[in-house]
């Protein structure tokens, strides 16, 4: 593997550094100086910046939108981003859905919906989970039944629906043949528009503070069975394809490597009987430990990388990075709070004016990553596809 990095993509990453300085509005700016939370506006605003610059789906095709930039261009894109801080983009269109219909959709759909997933014009969520049905995907019993006029009829509860009351389109996982041999053959991928008469949504509070989790309900909602993607009854193969992208996205190592500097930020400036935390020789090898964990973990991102650069779709090594990166956050976001001791008791009152600007947010991110191991297939699961897949043990 040789991911050296020529002198085109490191002028590359000067551009990316460039543009975020002087296209990043102010008022975004002071958000991600303190890594602090982005509203749904100021996430969608950001999205339309860069669909301007052209920067919104690099990996698309040039034809549908796409930057034409090589895998490692793309790699850097994101990892500058992630590094700046900037807005999280919601990754339910451009990089779960849109990829999908891309590879799987009719013209048909691909004119209707990818344009405006590139735009921002329509906003995207994902309805795979289910009260009964989270990691064992295959039980999920929301139904969809052919009503004989052209449309299916579908009925049931997705639940961890992320910001399900902004969006304007769901893709779901439904049972459309409840009598298959086994419960992955019956399963249907299907586009439903969220504000379709019988579509409820009810956001939960989580810990982090953040709506943004919801119940979503279905009661005879009528959805056109054009908007089936791929075969009847074969919508299980294109839930693993969408997953797999899904858990190469949660690494976010640009991401890791920007909280573990805020760590160092805000032990640089607690006290600890007169001297910085950051000079105690014990704090300094816990930060040590995880810098050498987010090593790790990014050789491993650029061994994904490599492999797309062959041409190779994710695979089970998408696994791998979604339990480092996922457990990896989840531990620089614990010595934060370890690092500000009582100080980190406050994420049921975010902003907090006794706090620092750099601490007021870690008590809610940290509540917040209790989830990345759960959401994208549990790191439980993720853990039987490696041994399954990767190392060939049997499964039970």
């Amino acid at each position: 593997m040789d991911l050296r990095f020529r002198p085109e993509h490191l002028a590359f990453r000067e551009r990316v550094r460039e543009f975020v300085a002087t296209e990043m509005p102010p008022d975004l700016r002071a958000v991600a100086e303190v890594d602090g939370h982005f509203e749904h506006e100021q996430v969608m605003r950001w999205h339309r910046i860069l669909y301007r610059k052209g920067w919104v789906a690099p990996h698309w095709p040039v034809e549908w939108g796409g930057a034409g930039l090589d895998p490692t261009e793309r790699f850097i894109l994101n990892e500058e981003l992630e590094l700046a801080g900037a807005p999280h983009l919601s990754p339910f269109g451009l990089y779960m859905v849109g990829p999908l219909l891309l590879q799987f959709g009719t013209d048909a759909q691909k004119r209707r919906f990818l344009p405006k997933i590139l735009s921002g014009e329509e906003v995207w969520c994902q309805g795979y989970s289910e009260p009964g049905a989270g990691s064992d995907l295959a039980s999920l019993r929301t139904t969809a039944v052919d009503d004989g006029t052209g449309h299916l009829i579908v009925n049931g509860q997705k639940t961890w629906t992320t910001y399900a009351q902004h969006a304007d389109w769901m893709f779901c996982l439904v049972r459309t043949d409840p009598t298959a041999s086994k419960p992955q053959a019956g399963i249907s991928f299907l586009l439903v528009d969220m504000r379709s008469p019988g579509v409820t949504v009810r956001p939960m509070l989580t810990i982090g503070h953040t709506p943004a989790f919801c119940d979503t309900f279905l009661e005879n909602v009528r959805v056109p069975k054009e908007n089936v993607v791929g075969p009847l009854h074969g919508g299980w193969t294109l839930a693993k394809a969408l997953l797999g992208h899904e858990r190469t996205l949660i690494a976010a190592v640009g991401l890791s490597r920007r909280a573990l500097l805020r760590v160092k930020r805000i032990a640089a400036r607690t006290l600890d009987n007169g001297r910085p935390l950051l000079d105690d020789p014990r704090w300094r090898e816990r930060i040590a430990r995880l810098e050498v964990r987010l090593r790790a973990l990014q050789v491993q991102n650029w061994r994904a990388l490599w492999a797309q650069q062959q041409g190779r779709a994710p695979g089970p090594e998408s696994s791998v990075l979604k339990i480092r990166g996922s457990e990896l956050s989840q531990q620089i976001l614990e010595l934060a709070m370890d690092v500000m001791g009582p100080n980190a008791r406050n994420w049921f009152e975010p902003p907090t004016d006794w706090l620092h600007p750099l601490e007021q947010w870690v008590g809610p991110s940290h509540c917040y990553a209790r989830a990345t191991t759960i959401y994208g297939g549990t790191n439980e699961i993720q853990r039987n596809v490696i041994a399954k897949l990767v190392l060939g043990l049997p499964v039970r």
